[in-house]
């Protein structure tokens, strides 16, 4: 016997199922109830006892103040609550029903259930962790523009707002054809996927880039290279200025002890396409990566606010390695000694020093003035 019932959620269906057992087991939801089978033959015994009490029971409601058509209802209604059994007994529990609920779906065994669990997708946190690792959210529109024109099969999902659509034609086109995911949204939710406001009307989601080892830069290495060591630089907007001043001026490898920190958002929005056109490089350690830039042939140049030649008296080499260090307290000990040139832009002396991205900017252009 079945029912069913409709809530919010669908069909849920109830089985009921006859105990064919000789004794009656415990109800397993609630673990009541329960006859053994010497009661159940009690009951076959009492039958014909039984049928004489209902039809005596009839016959007297008939000339009573019941009517048949109530006696009816009055005995179905007793039949369905459990309050009245086959031998005429009142407060029958619903444990002693010797129907029994079933409350899985039926399925013909056990091993269409485990086939059924097999089948759902597994989501697996430690690869989730991974992928999450490995993307970087990208924001800005000069900065996706550059990006689609130099590596469009790094996106993984992109977002757009309506106004900006019509000049990223070419890139719907793409994401629609090579089956990436893109939502054209309002600026609420373009905020909330980006994680800023100032999030130029579009955002990619991409796979990062991972640096390059020394040894790989030196095998394709120009005659006339410009190399650019951060030591501890870590603020995004600094990062994309350097970018936005290596991308003009020529330069195209950073030495960097974390190479993700040139993919962040922040970052790769402030150099406005600039970050598409750098490389970063990473070594063993910072040292190590210098050093090995000194062993191919590269001038290693530091920079000192107090000390050093003046940088419009210095003759920058063509192949040459400038380190820079963090925006408070500059270069380490260490970082500094490995120098074989020591350069110090002049000026009013108002301030301490320069921010590393204007002085890293000022330092590039002589590069290039001299070098190009």
């Amino acid at each position: 016997m079945n029912d069913e019932f409709k809530g919010k959620s669908g069909k849920v269906k109830v089985m009921y199922v006859r105990d064919e057992d000789a004794g009656q087991k415990p109800n397993p939801r609630t673990g009541k109830g329960g006859r053994p089978a010497a009661r159940q033959e009690d009951n076959r015994r009492s039958g014909p006892r039984t049928a004489r009490n209902n039809e005596e029971g009839g016959r007297s409601s008939a000339g009573g103040r019941g009517t048949p058509a109530r006696d009816a209802r009055n005995s179905e209604r007793g039949r369905s609550f459990g309050r009245r059994d086959d031998r005429g007994d009142d407060n029958r529990s619903f444990g002693d029903s010797p129907w029994r609920t079933v409350s899985r779906p039926p399925v013909a065994d056990d091993s269409q259930i485990d086939e059924a669990a097999s089948n759902k997708p597994v989501i697996d946190p430690e690869q989730i962790r991974r992928q999450r690792q490995e993307e970087t959210r990208v924001y800005g529109e000069n900065a996706c523009q550059a990006l689609f024109a130099s590596r469009p099969e790094s996106i993984v999902r992109a977002w757009f707002i309506q106004s900006v659509t019509p000049r990223f034609r070419e890139t719907l086109r793409w994401l629609a054809a090579n089956r990436k995911a893109y939502h054209v949204v309002d600026d609420a939710e373009l905020t909330k996927a980006s994680g800023t406001e100032h999030h130029g009307g579009v955002c990619f989601i991409i796979k990062k880039r991972m640096g390059m080892e020394v040894s790989e830069w030196l095998k394709k290495a120009d005659t006339k290279d410009c190399v650019l060591a951060l030591e501890d630089v870590s603020n995004p907007h600094n990062l994309g200025g350097i970018m936005r001043s290596c991308a003009h001026f020529g330069v195209k490898g950073l030495l960097v002890n974390d190479a993700s920190l040139l993919e962040s958002g922040a970052a790769v929005r402030t150099a406005e396409g600039g970050a598409e056109h750098v490389q970063a490089i990473s070594g063993e350690s910072f040292a190590s990566g210098l050093e090995a830039f000194r062993k191919a042939g590269y001038t290693i140049v530091t920079t000192s606010s107090h000390e050093g030649t003046p940088l419009a008296k210095a003759e920058l080499p063509a192949k040459m390695v400038l380190v820079l260090g963090q925006e408070r307290e500059g270069l380490s000990d260490s970082a500094f000694q490995q120098g074989d040139i020591s350069l110090s832009i002049g000026g009013t002396g108002n301030v301490e020093s320069l921010n590393v991205s204007v002085a890293t900017g000022i330092l590039l252009a002589e590069w290039w003035r001299q070098n190009a």
